[in-house]
């Protein structure tokens, strides 16, 4: 995906319940240099599909938790009509057990709701250049929940990369496993100072900033 021209305004629908926040976020969006064209705002996940049919938007700012339609299953069904829309989740502290369910639906970026709008903003513009963004807080329980589901997380299971050794696609699995290096050593027979070697390049290679950005992008 080309990145986007810098005067190019990106299209964004926010998909939230409560109304406070949705127009919150949409005041406050409207203030950031002229970047954002706030197509919509949808009350709850019925909506956001619809809109999404409607506007086309850029950018889907989705909550988690909505009536009607889950933010889940409204970026499923979204993603599935148009690959193309970003989807940034919203999402608290209460709703852990469905972040990791938002990342398999497809979602790029996750953000905590008391996040900064300057680091709302800045989510916005990175994933429409292609970016996956994760707020240190929501990427803890990501990889807490990569580590809980290890047994459902099959080596087997996941997709095989053509750039990547065969060496580096079996570390890639256990990283996605939630093994740390030290795990990962001991079962391949290797010095942890050379499974961080072999992470450090597939990081490189699959373009992901961490582990759980990797894992992300390879279940993704």
């Amino acid at each position: 995906m080309e990145p986007r021209e810098q005067n190019e305004r990106v299209r964004v629908l926010i998909a939230e319940d409560q109304t406070l926040i949705r127009e919150g976020l949409a005041t406050l969006l409207a203030q950031q240099n002229d970047d954002f064209e706030l197509v919509a705002g949808a009350a709850n996940g019925e909506q956001a599909i619809e809109f999404a049919r409607r506007y086309r938007p850029d950018v889907i700012l989705m909550d988690l938790q909505m009536p009607r339609v889950d933010g889940i299953t409204a970026t499923q069904r979204i993603l599935r009509e148009f690959p193309n829309i970003k989807i940034v989740v919203l999402t608290t502290f209460e709703t852990d057990d469905l972040i990791f369910e938002a990342v398999s639906a497809g979602a790029k970026a996750y953000l905590l709701k008391d996040a900064r709008i300057d680091e709302i903003a800045a989510t916005i513009r990175a994933v429409t250049n292609g970016q996956s963004m994760i707020s240190p807080a929501v990427a803890a329980r990501i990889l807490d929940e990569f580590k809980r589901l290890r047994p459902r997380l099959a080596p087997a299971s996941l997709p095989v990369r053509d750039d990547l050794t065969a060496r580096e696609n079996e570390i890639l699995k256990l990283v996605v496993e939630g093994m740390s290096n030290s795990e990962i050593g001991k079962k391949l027979h290797l010095a942890e100072g050379t499974v961080k070697n072999y992470v450090s390049t597939i990081l490189e290679k699959c373009g992901a900033r961490n582990r759980t950005e990797l894992a992300i992008k390879t279940i993704n």
